[in-house]
């Protein structure tokens, strides 16, 4: 189904990840692959449609925010496209605050370094907690952002968990109603 963007191995295009991503890439997830998309399509709806990709694959990092006697506590949330992460209960739970909620934008690019539409685990600073739904986990094939808009990774849902702040969080995320 990838084919057709023609993948590579994502340390031979190191044009299309950002510095921190490349090292991530070579220390955690040497297997994993790139393409490059129009970054006006870089969102996971458009793409699939765009480029005829399943949503059953594609898995977005959502960053979520809470704050707990004065100190702010976050984590990555991985959840494949068609579920949604349960910030109320769980991530809230996990980050022990009263109120979790999706990092705004200008949060999320500032402390990831990387650009809205392509925030990925990998190449995270190493203080963020990475939170793998198990229906990632077990995914043979997941595509996630590159850290910019123009670009994709591939990589097993069980490599994600090789990052070194990877948990996998049964019951991270639910299916949309």
């Amino acid at each position: 189904m990838f084919a057709k963007l023609n993948p590579v191995p994502a340390l031979e295009r190191p044009d299309l990840l950002p510095a921190a991503l490349i090292e991530a890439v070579r220390a955690y997830v040497p297997s994993a692959q790139v393409f490059e998309v129009d970054p006006a399509h870089a969102d996971t709806e458009t793409l699939c449609q765009v480029y005829d990709l399943p949503m059953d694959v594609m898995a977005n990092a959502v960053l979520v925010l809470g704050r707990r006697g004065g100190d702010d506590r976050y984590a990555c949330c991985m959840t494949l496209a068609h579920r949604r992460v349960d910030v109320n209960n769980v991530a809230r739970r996990k980050l022990d605050v009263r109120k979790a909620s999706f990092a705004p934008m200008e949060f999320a690019v500032e402390a990831s370094g990387m650009e809205y539409g392509g925030i990925t685990p990998v190449g995270l600073p190493d203080d963020w907690p990475v939170w793998v739904d198990g229906a990632v986990a077990d995914s043979e094939l997941v595509c996630i952002g590159a850290g910019i808009r123009g670009a994709k990774l591939l990589l097993s849902g069980a490599d994600l968990l090789k990052l070194p702040t990877a948990e996998r969080v049964d019951d991270l995320a639910r299916d949309i109603a």
